[in-house]
């Protein structure tokens, strides 16, 4: 945990690579995933650089590659196996140059297949509508009143005898109508259609989609007007076919036809099981070959960062590394030479510069899902304390103070653990919204281990109580007097035996007529000592960040009035709630200490901040203890005295410095350490707004988040009482009646009260949780000390490229 605490501490190092060893240095780097380069060759054009040519065949590649795994897929029988778990290894020159060879060869075949194919599916195709234009017509001219029917139509009637002329083809089935319409008008009804549908599909070789079709015959009389049928035949897209006109001549053609339709589509099954058996063997390589053309590409994308010396017999580059990862890199450049034999070895050298470090936080699949919490709010400034590290408790806990209930929190419990204990399987879905749920299992797992935890201090299961220690109350009326009242107080000094319940809320108080005054005491109370506990915490952790930056005067000028404020005032408050719950007690012979003499916490505070008393019951003392109210004035006198010194102290403080350097003719000032803010450059009266702007929102958010933090209170009030109220309108309906027909009803309202508990208390009220948490630590929190004005470490990484790629 250590490495959360803090972001690594990352160096700028010059890499000297000679060109032969760069490849497979780069190479190496993105194996390891610790470099990321900075772009040396900014103010050229990426054409311009010197590896554009490589970047070209590795995209020439990549095209080979898709049109392989289109092929694969239009086929439809062979299926390309998922992205092998182990990422093969980088090639070099030599079998960068085989692949390229290979995806040439493999394309080359697959488009003369595909070619063969296609053009022996379209003779397929002809022939078959061939035989159907001869089966089809033959009914047609075994018709002797076509004559008829052509005068029927409005037309002429062949003269002296002679034949009329037609033409036959095939047409689709969308055109037809058109086609009808415009043979009427170019032959002004001269024309006899005849037509029938084929009663099988056809399939189109080009696109491969099914297309229904009929068969026509236009009969007609004169060359100029076989002519026109032809063109509008052209026009509507319709194959003709030569049909004889002699019965025996078409018998004799039909059954050419079929003998050719047989021998084709056994060439057709013969050049189909070729092409499936390349296609087979090449889908077995094509996410091996995916994943090496895209790391050939991301390598020679990154030469192109790289600077070439005049003599162009070296590469200089520039890159951002963990300080404890140099000696990888070195080890990285000395494999890289190694693999190519270069007798120059390769050189690093760490250089100064101004430029602020990314931030760099090392994670795991544990941790990962809570820094993203965090960055989503804003990356944390170079080696400023991380506040992911406690979000790992704060965050489940203060989620469990809104939603505890032990039921609810063993649902998510189990819901964490399946996730986690499946979640090889489960982390193969790749939709943005399940991997964003997937992402945070881990905190799902704790949510759920915190609110049964927070769950058994309430006492509360699914809106019951549990009696497992015993209660420490006990009721001491007769039988009758409890028969015949619905309600009955129980006196504490009387009917509570003074033995606190081991461990939660005693159970007797689930069963009280008060249960909701106690508990909106209690509960509140509880929300304003953790709100407090945890904003003194934030406060303290900005005197980890002034300390690691070397600003000691901020601990003095900025730390010190804002943690006296917090706690004289608001931790001041807490105090006084531990000591009214530790003082006040119903069995006790000093009367200024019973329950009914104990003063109202917030009233006492409101009257401590406007100096105000109140005039106390008989036998009742104003104060808790003596020496309260000048401890009270005591304390308000040093918060007031924080504001001014919060307000006025760090600009007078500069003023002073720059006084100072104004008498020392200091020429430049001195670098500020990284994640500060530097005031050189700025006018004072920039300073004493900035400061005031800073004043002002200190002090309000003392107040406002303090109150912010009774949100803890209201959900899980919220939740307790939904619970209870889905529990009597629902479930309790099946426990009226205690016959048989009560069990059948509970097994029947069941259903409905799980579906309701899961979909409403489980899913809206966790994620209502959920959301307040996240506000809780992002405003209330972590804008005690944390900036976030950092930029992400973005290594070259072989392995991020490739998660990158599949996520899109």
């Amino acid at each position: 945990m250590g490495a959360m605490f803090r972001s690594e501490e990352m160096s700028m190092v010059q890499l000297l690579i000679q060109p032969e060893a760069a490849y497979q240095s780069v190479a190496e780097l993105g194996e390891l995933g610790i470099a990321q380069f900075r772009d040396l060759n900014a103010d050229i054009n990426m054409f311009q650089r010197k590896y554009t040519s490589e970047i070209r065949r590795c995209e020439e590649m990549e095209r080979k590659i898709g049109y392989i795994r289109r092929e694969i897929a239009k086929d439809g029988t062979v299926q390309i196996p998922e992205m092998p778990e182990v990422i093969p290894r980088t090639p070099n020159s030599r079998e960068i140059i085989d692949l390229e060879a290979q995806l040439e060869k493999t394309e080359n075949e697959i488009v003369e297949l595909s070619e063969n194919n296609h053009a022996l599916l379209q003779n397929f195709m002809e022939l078959t509508e061939l035989k159907n234009v001869l089966e089809k017509t033959q009914v047609f001219f075994s018709d002797k009143s076509n004559v008829q029917n052509l005068e029927a139509t409005g037309g002429e009637a062949a003269n002296d005898g002679k034949p009329l002329g037609f033409v036959a083809g095939v047409i689709s089935r969308e055109r037809v109508i058109g086609f009808e319409r415009m043979l009427w008008r170019v032959s002004r009804g001269n024309i006899f259609l005849r037509q029938a549908t084929l009663e099988e599909a056809l399939v189109d070789p080009k696109t491969g989609d099914s297309v229904h079709k009929l068969v026509f015959v236009a009969f007609f009389q004169g060359e100029q007007l076989k002519s026109r049928v032809k063109k509008v035949c052209t026009g509507y897209h319709a194959s003709l076919y030569p049909c004889p006109n002699e019965s025996n001549e078409r018998e004799e053609m039909l059954r050419g036809v079929r003998t050719r339709i047989e021998d084709l589509k056994m060439v057709l099954g013969q050049t189909s099981d070729q092409r499936q058996r390349v296609l087979l063997n090449v889908a077995k390589e094509v996410p091996t070959w995916e994943i090496i053309v895209k790391k050939v590409k991301a390598i020679y994308h990154t030469l192109n960062m790289f600077n070439v010396d005049v003599s162009k017999k070296c590469l200089f580059g520039e890159a951002w590394v963990p300080t404890d990862s140099l000696q990888d890199v070195k080890t990285a450049l000395v494999s890289g030479s190694a693999a190519v034999g270069s007798a120059v070895p390769s050189f690093l050298n760490i250089i100064a510069t101004d430029e602020v470090p990314p931030t760099y936080n090392k994670t795991n699949k544990f941790t990962r899902g809570f820094q993203n919490l965090i960055e989503a709010y804003g990356i944390a400034s170079y080696r400023e304390a991380n506040p992911a590290l406690y979000t790992i408790i704060t965050f489940p806990f203060l989620f469990a103070i809104m939603f505890g209930d032990l039921g609810h929190g063993l649902i998510l419990l189990l819901l964490g653990l399946w996730m986690v204990l499946w979640e090889k399987t489960l982390d193969k879905n790749k939709e943005e919204i399940w991997q964003l749920f997937f992402g945070g299992r881990y905190i799902i797992l704790l949510m759920g281990i915190f609110s049964m935890y927070t769950g058994f201090v309430y006492n509360d299961v699914f809106s019951k109580t549990m009696n497992i220690f015993g209660s420490g109350w006990s009721i001491n009326y007769n039988t009758s007097t409890i028969m015949e009242n619905k309600e009955l107080q129980l006196n504490p000094s009387e009917d509570y035996s003074e033995t606190v319940y081991w461990y939660g809320l005693d159970p007797l108080w689930m069963l009280a007529t008060n249960k909701i005054i106690f508990l909106n005491s209690f509960k509140m109370k509880l929300s304003i000592i953790f709100g407090v506990v945890h904003m003194i915490f934030g406060v303290c952790m900005s005197l980890v960040n002034h300390r690691h930056f070397h600003r000691l005067e901020n601990v003095l000028l900025e730390f010190i009035p804002q943690i006296l404020f917090l706690i004289l005032l608001f931790a001041y408050m807490c105090f006084m709630m531990f000591f009214k719950w530790i003082a006040y007690s119903a069995v006790t012979d000093e009367d200024h200490l019973k329950p009914g003499c104990a003063p109202s916490v917030l009233i006492m505070f409101i009257n401590m901040m406007l100096f105000k008393s109140q005039e106390p019951l008989d036998t009742c003392k104003e104060f808790m203890f003596d020496g309260q109210k000048t401890l009270q004035v005591i304390f308000i006198v040093l918060g007031l005295i924080c504001i001014p010194w919060l307000l006025l102290a760090k600009p007078f403080f500069i003023m002073y410095k720059r006084k100072g350097k104004a008498h020392d003719h200091v020429a430049e000032p001195a670098p500020q350490p990284a994640g500060g803010h530097g005031h050189d450059d700025e006018p004072m009266s920039e300073i004493f707004i900035y400061q005031a702007i800073h004043t002002i929102e200190y002090i309000l958010s003392t107040i406002s988040h303090t109150a912010s933090y009774l949100r803890l209170w209201a959900l899980s009030l919220a939740h307790a009482q939904l619970s209870e109220v889905l529990y009597t309108m629902v479930f309790h309906i099946g426990l009226q009646n205690d016959s048989y027909v009560g069990a059948i009803m509970i097994w029947v309202v069941f259903w409905p009260w799980s579906v309701l508990t899961i979909g409403i208390l489980v899913g809206m009220e966790g994620l209502s949780a959920f959301l307040h948490t996240l506000r809780l630590h992002w405003v209330e929190f972590m804008s005690k000390f944390y900036e976030g004005l950092g930029y992400a470490f973005k290594p070259f990484s072989f392995k991020a490229l490739l998660e990158e790629e599949e996520a899109e």
